[in-house]
């Protein structure tokens, strides 16, 4: 994971965006459960349509498909840019690959019971590779 000013950052968002990479690349669904927060949901647009995944339909499919790391995709990931709003929510902008698509994700963080958690993902392919 790569970051321009990590220092600034909770240490516990670090951690959590250490494990949402990690779930990305390897799918490990017991991670996942550690990761998105069960009243997360996904947001992106296909077809000029709003694609809008809860949380047990986006682990569904994550559970049903192979992960890039299977695939022998590199995990390549880093933080884009980042802020705290309060000392219970804060927001990241990241960037990864997978499926031979370069995405880039706005996640909305909250802190629960003095927990991190992803609690809204955006998400858009900008590239490919």
């Amino acid at each position: 994971m790569h970051s321009p000013e990590t220092s600034s950052i909770d240490v516990g968002i670090i951690e959590l965006l250490d494990n949402y990479f990690e779930v990305i690349h390897a799918q490990d669904l017991e991670l996942f459960d550690k990761v998105f927060h069960v009243d997360c949901t996904l947001y992106g647009v296909k077809d000029n349509q709003t694609v809008l995944r809860p949380y047990l339909a986006y682990r569904d499919a994550v559970a049903n498909r192979q992960s890039p790391k299977e695939l022998g995709n590199p995990r390549k990931d880093e933080i884009l840019d980042f802020d705290q709003i309060s000392e219970n929510m804060a927001w990241a902008k990241v960037q990864l690959q997978q499926f031979g698509g370069v995405m880039q994700d706005y996640l909305n963080l909250i802190k629960l019971d003095g927990k991190w958690w992803i609690i809204a993902k955006l998400y858009e392919q900008v590239g490919t590779y």
